[in-house]
């Protein structure tokens, strides 16, 4: 099997346009969860969220593409187009067809189905748009990604709610490991804000009704958030031999389904998922450092990712450091695993842990070194990125250093 390589890095949400601007909020803990920029009416239960606050969509697309594309499929151009720019990759000949795009996305173009909607029961107009569909459809950016690139080997969107970005980066890690492609433009995209989301998001109940704050003693729920985040994935022996700069690797990918409530985790399912992304990587727990956890900012997934940690990586929990980045950037649901394993390769790069944010007090049920607040430089070798969805379904992927020492051979997955 061959190693994996990322050699390009995209991303979009409330930090910025681009892995730089974002990654420099991230560093400083500066949250980016600020009062919603159309607060309903009636207004909502909740007052802020990360709505990417700094994208203007007329300046990244013309008229004709925006006719195209609905605002989660933008967001996941946008990422690829910075991932594929850094990677140096050009789609040409044999490399089209053995390149991959894999993308991740739970609620696909909410704001052209709300608009049809719209259209229909409000305005009692009979005939939607002609593109309805196209722009709806949860597939919409990886088609539009493999067209703009000229990629022609696999392409497919995975929809596991708050898991599918890391379920597409994990597919597409085993497709590069494994030879069926060698190379992959993976993660995933989200846009929420649209009033009827929003309504059912309300509904639930577990939105936070200022900001969210992960494993703090008075957390109240989750900020929603929305954007992208892309990796370009690679056979490392094709990415050395064309001088590519390597970001990071790729090392192991778990998932699990809890098979237990449709929204309330278990503890067993995380758990496995963890030890079977661990045992993928033929890594030993002690030797990861660092955990972007899943720290969604409710009380019941902290305190169960916490256990399910302490679980898995038994004495060596006491030395991880595990921050929740959505803390800055709140809870993208399927563009989470995206968004969240660039801020882990880009930890790895910087030694430098992101915090977890607008954290308060400690809680006795989630004993965690949380890093609160401040960022902490930390020299780590490996990480991983969790993903827990609504449904049961987890999924984690463990990130290295291009620069540990050679790895054993991976277990199979």
């Amino acid at each position: 099997m061959s190693r994996v390589a990322i050699t390009g890095l995209g991303l979009v949400c409330a930090l910025g346009n681009t892995v730089s601007q974002c990654w420099k909020r991230l560093a400083a803990g500066e949250s980016r969860i600020l009062p919603l920029s159309d607060p309903g009416n009636p207004p909502y239960r909740f007052t802020r969220g990360g709505e990417a606050w700094e994208f203007r969509p007329a300046d990244f697309f013309s008229e004709r593409e925006l006719l195209m594309l609905d605002r989660f499929a933008q967001f996941a151009v946008m990422a690829a187009r910075e991932a594929v720019a850094q990677s140096g990759l050009r789609f040409e000949g044999a490399l089209a067809d053995r390149s991959a795009v894999v993308t991740g996305s739970s609620v696909g173009g909410q704001f052209s189905q709300e608009e049809g909607y719209r259209k229909l029961y409000r305005e009692n107009i009979p005939r939607v748009g002609p593109l309805t569909i196209p722009r709806v459809m949860a597939n919409a950016g990886a088609s539009r990604i493999a067209s703009e690139f000229g990629i022609r080997g696999p392409g497919y969107t995975v929809s596991t709610a708050c898991s599918s970005s890391n379920h597409a980066l994990g597919q597409a890690f085993w497709m590069v490991r494994g030879g069926q492609a060698t190379v992959a433009v993976a993660g995933g995209s989200e846009a929420v804000f649209a009033e009827g989301l929003l309504r059912a998001w309300e509904s639930m109940r577990v939105v936070s009704p200022d900001v969210c704050r992960p494993f703090s003693a008075d957390r109240k729920g989750l900020s929603l958030g929305e954007g992208a985040g892309m990796l370009v994935l690679e056979n490392w022996e094709h990415a050395a031999a064309r001088g590519a700069e390597i970001l990071g690797e790729i090392v192991g990918f778990g998932m699990s389904s809890d098979a237990y409530h449709i929204t309330q985790p278990s503890v067993d399912g995380p758990s496995n998922c963890m030890k079977w992304a661990l045992r993928d990587a033929g890594m030993a727990p002690e030797q990861v450092g660092y955990i972007n956890a899943h720290g969604t900012g409710t009380q019941i997934n902290d305190q169960t990712e916490t256990e399910a940690i302490r679980g898995v990586f038994g004495p060596s929990a006491g030395r991880l450091l595990v921050s929740s980045t959505k803390s800055m950037h709140g809870h993208t649901l399927g563009a989470a695993g995206g968004i969240e394993a660039v801020a882990t390769v880009l930890t790895l790069r910087n030694s430098l842990v992101p915090p977890t944010a607008n954290f308060t007090s400690p809680d006795p049920a989630c004993d965690l070194d949380v890093v609160a607040n401040r960022a902490r430089a930390a020299e780590i070798e490996a990480a991983m990125s969790n993903t827990f969805a609504f449904g049961g379904l987890n999924a984690s992927v463990v990130f290295a250093r291009p620069d540990r020492p050679a790895p054993r051979q991976n277990q199979p997955g």
